[in-house]
C-alpha cells in the first residue's frame, strides 16, 4: 500500500507553472515534496497537506521525493479545461487535457487523416538523459532546426518532473514539447505516440523529433523485464509512419553490471527482439579499443544483419551542452564521469542532422 503522511509545508522551494517544491514537516523529519499545480492549486507556508512518502520510504533514489497530493488548506485545483481527453485513466489522479488530436481541437481536422511524417528524422532513445545529447547532436549540426521532444509514458507521467527539458527549453536546444498516452503536461498533448510524431510534424512545424519516456527507467535484472524495450515499438512507429527511424544506443564503459558493460543488453535486446522494422542504428566514433568491442556486442546480437549501423562522431553535439552550461547526469553519473552516454544520444542527433534538408 503507499504511505500516505499529513505534513505541514514549511518552506516553498520554487514554484512555477508546471511544478512546486517545498520543505514540508513529516512524522519522520523534514523532506522535500512536489507539487502540480494544475491538480494541487495554489500552495502557501504554514499550509497542511497530505504527501505520498512511499518512495522515500522505500529508499528509492530517483524516486525517493514526497509527492502532494492535497493541500487541506488551499483553494483546490484549477477549473476543468475544455478538453475531455482524460490522462491517468481511473485513478484518482485522473486529469483532463485538450489533446490536438480529440474533436474540440482546433487541430482536429488537420490531423484526421494525416498518417505520414514524410520522411522525418526521428531519434529514440531507452533512457531520458539522453535527450540532451540527441538534441544538442541535432542542432550542433543544423542550428536552425526546430526539434520537437515526444515524451512517452514509460516513466514519469507529468513532464514538469524533468528539470532537464526545462534547461533544454530555457537554452533553446529544445523547441516543443509533446506528452504521449498518460504522460501529461507538454505544449501539445496526445493520446499515443503515432499521433505524437504527426501533430509534432503538423502543429509544432518541426524538422526533427526526439523520442523517450521522461525520468524513472525501470529494470529488473531479467531480459525482458525494463522500461527501455519501449524503444524498439517506438522505432517501428517511426517507420510505419514513413519516418526516418533512428537508434540511440545506451553504452557505459563505469557502469559495474556485466549486463550493461559496453552497449547494454538494453539496448541489444530492444534492436534484436522488440525492433521488428529495419532501422538505422548509430554507434558513435571513439577511436580506440572500445569501438571494437561495440562492433563485436552488435555483430554477436545480430545487429549487423536485421538493421543499418553506421558510426557518427558525436563530440560536437557535447561541446554544444557545455557551450550552453548544461551537465546532465544519468542515474547519478555524470557527463564527465559516463561520456560514452551523451557521446552515443550526440552521434544519433548527428545522423538526424544529415538527414535534414
Amino acid at each position: 500500500m503507499a504511505a500516505f503522511r499529513t505534513c505541514r509545508v514549511t518552506e516553498i522551494i520554487e514554484t512555477s507553472d508546471d511544478i512546486v517544491r517545498a520543505k514540508v514537516d513529516s512524522d519522520n523529519g523534514p523532506i522535500e515534496a512536489i507539487g502540480w499545480p494544475r491538480m494541487l492549486g495554489s500552495l502557501s507556508e504554514g499550509d497542511r497537506v497530505v504527501v505520498n512518502t512511499t518512495g522515500l520510504e522505500l529508499d528509492l533514489g530517483t524516486g525517493g521525493a514526497g509527492f502532494i497530493l492535497w493541500n487541506l488548506d488551499g483553494d483546490g485545483a484549477v477549473e476543468p479545461g475544455p478538453g475531455h481527453i482524460m490522462k491517468m485513466r481511473y485513478t484518482p489522479w485522473q486529469t483532463e487535457v485538450l489533446a490536438v488530436d480529440a474533436p474540440e481541437s482546433a487541430h482536429h481536422e488537420r490531423l484526421k487523416e494525416t498518417r505520414s511524417i514524410a520522411g522525418m528524422p526521428v531519434v529514440v532513445c531507452g533512457l531520458h538523459s539522453q535527450v540532451a545529447g540527441a538534441v544538442a547532436g541535432i542542432k550542433a549540426a543544423r542550428p536552425a532546426a526546430r526539434i520537437g521532444y515526444l515524451m512517452t509514458d514509460g516513466a514519469a507521467l507529468p513532464i514538469g518532473w524533468s528539470d532537464l527539458v526545462r534547461h533544454l527549453r530555457r537554452s533553446e536546444l529544445l523547441d516543443i514539447t509533446c506528452t504521449s498516452g498518460h504522460a501529461f503536461g507538454g505544449e501539445l498533448e496526445v493520446v499515443n505516440v503515432y499521433s505524437g510524431l504527426v501533430a509534432l510534424r503538423e502543429i509544432g512545424e518541426v524538422d526533427a523529433v526526439v523520442v523517450a519516456m521522461g525520468p524513472g527507467v525501470v529494470g529488473t535484472d531479467t531480459v525482458l523485464g525494463f522500461t527501455g524495450i519501449e524503444q524498439g515499438p517506438l522505432l517501428d512507429a517511426v517507420t510505419a509512419l514513413e519516418g526516418a527511424a533512428i537508434a540511440c544506443l545506451r553504452i557505459s564503459f563505469v557502469d559495474q553490471r556485466e549486463r550493461h558493460l559496453g552497449i547494454s543488453h538494453h539496448s541489444l535486446t530492444t534492436l534484436a527482439l522488440a525492433a521488428r522494422e529495419r532501422c538505422t542504428v548509430v554507434m558513435p566514433e571513439l577511436r580506440d579499443e572500445r569501438q571494437e568491442l561495440l562492433q563485436d556486442q552488435l555483430r554477436a546480437a545480430g545487429i549487423y544483419d536485421r538493421h543499418d549501423v553506421v558510426v557518427r562522431d558525436g563530440g560536437e553535439g557535447l561541446r554544444l551542452l557545455a557551450s550552453k552550461g548544461l551537465k546532465p547526469s544519468s542515474m547519478g553519473r555524470t557527463i564527465d564521469e559516463t561520456p560514452e552516454l551523451f557521446v552515443s544520444a550526440s552521434a544519433a542527433g548527428a545522423e538526424a542532422a544529415s538527414r535534414l534538408t
